[in-house]
């Protein structure tokens, strides 16, 4: 077995993986596969998410025959222009005044409608902070104040989804009731583990199985600070619509499974086998950062699962509990990888890539980054205690100080992260 490739070669194997996984959940080109049949009346056109605008792109293109108007939200800077349909951008992770006008114009825009018109919901990852509409007495500050809560806690994102359609007038299913009696069709590109698009972006058109019970557990379990207008809406106990209250016509037009599958295509062009372990992996960051270490030692020395050269492969969202302390800058991703390197200690023949295919890990300005066996060796030559800023949440600035961040720009696409690592 080889301990030595060129790092040149690993690293650029590892981008063209992790490109091609992208490149995969191309919005427009997923839109095109799954398309309805065309409507006797109007087509009304929403939806929220990283990739809507491109989706909606495509769709305006697709029928241009078609009596078609409607607005969909994307985060700001993943807007393109979509023809007839409105493009609005608003704040992620943390809601704005533009997610909440965003939410209403939705609304709006489905009124009124007849039997002869259709709804097409375009909906993909970040729709539940894009498209925001405080329910009860809440305003856009006490939901501000519970997505930062969410996204400090540990919870996972079906969980955090469970709180926030609850306390929203428009997800959780809401949009669906508003949408009748037109037919409603909705084109799901999917960001969360198992692809239920009752978890994406909190499912505005999908009926909601969790229960108000259920978010109180959630919310007791995490210990989450929640304003007393959000908990007085919860006491109101005002459900969200169950499963056999509302009929979806929902389509899956990309997900983590088809992008790890389109990763694993591009390691057998380079001769490379490829192992997926799973689009569903959660937990926290680092943890599990120590985990995928562990079975790359365990390739290196006794060939299991698989034998080397390889590539293990996996998607889903984990999570990075802040904690009360304070935090500096990264997301997941660059968590995920500094908890590897650690645990990885500096293996011969190692490198990994992870990222969120969307571009963005967390708020910051790089899809993830990429480790090498000498990551530590090179920080600590520049006075980088890597422990030091694992602890302080700050894997960001660790990798842009060794001039390892994976900067994509905005891919306008989300089908959750991309992790690859390779063993030579």
């Amino acid at each position: 077995m080889s301990t030595a490739w060129p790092d040149n070669e690993a690293r650029t194997l590892l981008r063209r993986v992790f490109d091609a996984a992208v490149a995969s959940a191309d919005p427009g080109l997923a839109v095109l596969r799954r398309l309805p049949e065309k409507p006797k009346g109007r087509c009304i056109v929403v939806g929220a998410g990283k990739a809507s605008a491109a989706m909606a792109a495509a769709l305006d293109t697709a029928w241009p025959d078609v009596e078609l108007t409607g607005v969909v939200v994307t985060r700001y800077g993943h807007a393109i222009p979509a023809g007839r349909i409105r493009i609005v951008e608003a704040s992620h992770p943390v809601p704005d005044a533009m997610s909440e006008t965003a939410a209403r114009v939705i609304l709006a825009a489905v009124s009124d409608l007849s039997p002869d018109d259709l709804v097409i919901a375009l909906i993909s990852g970040g729709g539940s902070a894009l498209m925001t509409l405080p329910a009860g007495g809440m305003t856009l500050a006490d939901k501000q104040a519970v997505n930062r809560a969410l996204l400090a806690s540990g919870a996972t994102i079906t969980e955090m989804n469970a709180v926030r359609k609850h306390l929203s007038g428009i997800k959780g299913g809401r949009l669906a009731l508003a949408a009748r009696p037109a037919r409603l069709v909705t084109l799901v590109i999917s960001d969360v583990p198992g692809d239920d698009p009752a978890a994406i972006a909190s499912g505005p058109t999908v009926a909601d199985a969790s229960t108000l019970s259920d978010v109180w557990e959630i919310v007791n379990r995490y210990e989450i600070e929640l304003p007393p207008a959000a908990r007085t809406v919860l006491d109101c106990g005002t459900e969200t619509p169950k499963p056999g209250e509302l009929e979806s016509d929902v389509r899956l037009i990309a997900a983590p499974s088809l992008a790890l599958a389109a990763a694993a295509d591009a390691a057998g062009e380079a001769g490379v086998t490829s192992l997926i372990l799973g689009d569903a992996l959660e937990g926290e960051s680092r943890e599990v950062g120590t985990v995928m270490a562990g079975i790359a030692r365990s390739v290196r020395s006794h060939g299991l699962p698989v034998r080397a050269p390889a590539i293990l492969l996996s998607g889903g969202e984990t999570t990075v509990t802040i904690g009360h302390g304070p935090a500096g800058r990264g997301g997941r991703n660059t968590e995920f990888l500094l908890g590897f390197a650690l645990a990885a200690a500096g293996a011969p023949g190692v490198w990994a890539i992870a990222g969120d295919s969307d571009g963005i890990d967390g708020t910051e300005d790089a899809a993830g980054a990429i480790v090498t066996p000498d990551t530590l060796l090179r920080g600590r030559a520049m006075g980088l205690d890597a422990r030091r800023y694992l602890s302080a949440h700050d894997s960001y600035t660790y990798f842009d100080r060794i001039g390892d961040l994976i900067r994509t720009g905005p891919t306008l696409t989300n089908v959750n992260d991309i992790r690859a690592v390779l063993i030579a």
